[in-house]
């Protein structure tokens, strides 16, 4: 039997993130072979994998990144079982890890085949459910690119946030910011009216009837009350149209336009957890 270092193992355990015990008996199996102890706490990964598979994670950590020019940013979550891990500072690292990969990746499909550590995204992701003992996998994967974008994480990194302003002024950073938090806050369903899906719209006017019918309103008058009704939906819930957070007296919109005239609010991805 090959002689096993506490070099040998601290030195699997950096590589892997598993645990002392674990990392000595998987060089133990391997007699020494640190490559195949690394084969060997993969298989275990993929064993934990398999039977934790119909688990649910909804907890986790949602990462927002954006490049050195801000004009591409990305969400990842990285999702588990439970808090416990999604709180754990190595889990959290590694969920920064992983979303500075993505931003150089084109879809979730590139960013699983893509290395990380010497392996792909979806082998470390399995490794890291035999390290940790939960389904690990990645839930979200958001892109957003425009002249100019920002971003925003909420404390506990639950939700996440990016957005796109239509020029790089100055005040854009900050403004970027606010809106990507207004994002965060009141969970819009769309930039503007335009983005509303038809079957929500079609949705929201059957409610409005339903509720008018209840208060006896007449039939005839009922299109056009339900019209006035959609209108405030659209106030309520599209980015650009809701009241700012910061300043209730003037719509998302006009906040911009008052960091410069001409600036506009393009797109915005929001990936909440929990």
């Amino acid at each position: 039997m090959a002689k096993i270092t506490a070099a040998e193992v601290n030195k699997l355990r950096q590589t892997t993130g598993a645990g002392m015990m674990d990392c000595k008996k998987a060089l133990v199996e391997a007699e020494g072979d640190f490559d195949k102890a690394i084969e060997i706490l993969r298989k275990k990964g993929q064993k934990v994998a398999a039977n934790r598979a119909d688990r649910d994670s909804s907890e986790g950590a949602a990462i927002a990144k954006v490049n050195g020019d801000a004009t591409q940013g990305v969400i990842i979550s990285l999702n588990c079982e439970t808090d416990f891990v999604a709180k754990n500072e190595s889990f959290v690292k590694l969920a920064n890890d992983l979303a500075d990969l993505a931003l150089g990746q084109d879809s979730k499909d590139d960013f699983l085949a893509a290395s990380f550590d010497g392996m792909t995204v979806a082998d470390k992701l399995t490794e890291q459910t035999g390290v940790i003992g939960e389904k690990i996998e990645i839930g979200s994967f958001e892109k957003l690119s425009a002249p100019f974008v920002g971003s925003y994480i909420h404390a506990g990194n639950k939700i996440a946030t990016l957005v796109g302003l239509s020029a790089n002024v100055d005040g854009a950073a900050d403004a970027a910011k606010d809106v990507a938090m207004q994002a965060a806050a009141m969970n819009p369903v769309a930039l503007n009216e335009e983005g509303v899906d038809q079957s929500v719209i079609d949705k929201e006017i059957e409610i409005a009837k339903d509720q008018l019918r209840q208060e006896g309103k007449p039939e005839a008058m009922l299109d056009n009350i339900a019209k006035g009704k959609l209108k405030r939906f659209f106030k309520d819930n599209t980015l650009v149209n809701q009241d700012f957070i910061k300043d209730s007296k003037q719509s998302v919109a006009q906040y911009v336009k008052s960091v410069n005239a001409d600036l506009q609010v393009t797109g915005f991805k929001r990936v909440a957890l929990g």
